[in-house]
């Protein structure tokens, strides 16, 4: 009997060699307290990182530099310009709604291009790219085609895990993320989120998402007026508290997130080398 009751269990769980888990474990899926206090900075560099805090810094559209201590640079939504910098980055994302979100011709320097729809229509990507100190992943999202009709998986939010925090990018979000997607994205500790307002999610429902989210930090992109942006934190004041950055960088810690979840406001400027 208890050799039959092995067999089974080796049946339903497989070999153990496949159970063993090699690759790096997501920690965004893992709940964590925020302590008060935030450090950010206005001026727009790409000196060094400080050890265990993340350079945030606002491109342009839905483009922004993520910059790790050990000095990893990707840059999301990117469109093949992101200023005078000389810099390769080491990893982009794109999303292809629109031609301002990607490139087909992205630099054959850059090592990780990491496209967030499938090759076949509606076949939708999963990425998982692991450089150590850092992982990227990515959550399949649908979009409105460009003849109006559905294209299932055909955007990314794409997750970077590092220095402790989970940053997260909506990319072109076309509808409510559902419980499954929810659940896949994990914990949130900074979103950047649309808010133009009709070219990806109306106004209530992006607020709807970003309020389930609840990160510390939100960042908002994708405004091409002050209307959308300003109609967007009126809506969230009641639970988000505003701070408004003059420059278009922001340094996070871990241990440093706001008590309260609070939208950061930057200002969008291309890179350029210091």
């Amino acid at each position: 009997m208890f050799k039959r009751f092995i067999f089974a269990l080796l049946v339903l769980c497989g070999p153990l060699s496949a159970q063993t888990e090699t690759r790096t474990p997501s920690h965004c899926h893992a709940f964590a307290d925020a302590t008060p206090g935030m450090e950010y900075l206005h001026r727009a560099s790409l000196r060094q990182v400080a050890e265990e805090t993340v350079d945030i810094h606002y491109i342009g559209h839905a483009s922004f530099l993520i910059r790790s201590a050990g000095g990893l640079n990707m840059v999301t939504d990117f469109t093949g310009f992101i200023g005078s910098t000389k810099m390769i980055p080491d990893v982009v994302t794109m999303n292809h709604a629109h031609d301002t979100h990607w490139t087909a011709f992205p630099d054959p320097a850059i090592p990780h291009v990491l496209r967030g729809w499938g090759e076949e229509f509606g076949a939708g990507v999963d990425h998982r790219l692991d450089l150590g100190e850092v992982l990227v992943r990515n959550v399949s999202t649908d979009i409105r085609s460009q003849f109006s009709g559905i294209e299932d998986h055909g955007n990314s939010i794409f997750i970077f895990e590092l220095a402790g925090l989970c940053i997260g990018h909506l990319g072109h979000l076309h509808h409510m993320p559902n419980d499954e997607q929810f659940a896949a994205i994990g914990r949130l500790d900074v979103v950047m989120a649309p808010v133009d307002g009709g070219m990806t999610l109306d106004l209530p429902t992006m607020m709807a998402v970003v309020k389930r989210l609840r990160s510390s930090i939100v960042i908002p992109m994708h405004w091409f007026s002050g209307f959308s942006l300003e109609e967007f934190l009126d809506g969230m004041e009641d639970e988000f508290a505003v701070v408004r950055l003059e420059g278009p960088l922001l340094n996070v810690r871990r241990d440093a997130l706001p008590s309260q979840p609070t939208i950061m406001v930057l200002r969008p400027n291309n890179l350029r080398d210091e």
